[in-house]
């Protein structure tokens, strides 16, 4: 009988052990092979986001998958305009913080990644979803969330817009901290 008993306590301590092994990827923070850059700046992009088209303006543009039960998935847009243009930091999160409703404030933080002054944002409410050339607002997103950081490079700020419905972007943030933390010069 002991010897029954060791075994079960023996297989529960496998499983336990190594039942958490098991490796999940949906949400994961793993950056895949592609990399980002424009202005002496380099990133990895997370291996669940693809390249989206170009866009008007934008460095580059990322598409994240949606979650389940979302009618959308998210988009992180990558601006540079040039060394001392684009605004400074705060100008910016305030334009950002303007493009939302009902906001629950916005979050900011500020570190130092690889040598380079990086400003997080996280703002969440409804979202006025603003396009076309003059950025007006195309409707509102209720329950939506960005994402974004601003890294002052060695020419000129770099910005990182990542918005989405909550759920998605809420489900991607390791990847997008993956990707800020990959920030080099």
């Amino acid at each position: 009988m002991r010897q029954w008993w060791m075994m079960v306590v023996a297989t529960a301590a496998v499983l336990i052990l190594f039942g958490g092994c098991r490796k999940d990827t949906k949400g994961s923070a793993e950056l895949g092979a592609s990399k980002g850059q424009v202005a002496g700046l380099t990133w990895g992009v997370p291996k669940r986001w693809s390249v989206a088209p170009e866009k008007p303006m934008r460095a580059a543009t990322y598409s994240i998958p949606a979650e389940a039960g979302e009618a959308e998935g998210g988009e992180c847009s990558v601006f540079y305009f040039g060394q001392g243009v684009g605004g400074d930091v705060e100008s910016n999160i305030n334009r950002w913080v303007s493009q939302f409703e009902q906001t629950d404030g916005p979050q900011k933080e500020s570190k130092e990644v690889n040598g380079l002054k990086v400003t997080i944002v996280k703002i969440g409410g409804t979202y006025l979803a603003p396009s076309g050339p003059m950025m007006m607002a195309s409707g509102k997103k209720e329950n939506f969330r960005l994402l974004g950081a601003i890294v002052e490079g060695p020419q000129g700020s770099v910005f990182f817009k990542f918005t989405g419905p909550a759920k998605t972007v809420n489900a991607a943030s390791a990847e997008f901290d993956a990707l800020v933390q990959s920030l080099a010069k």
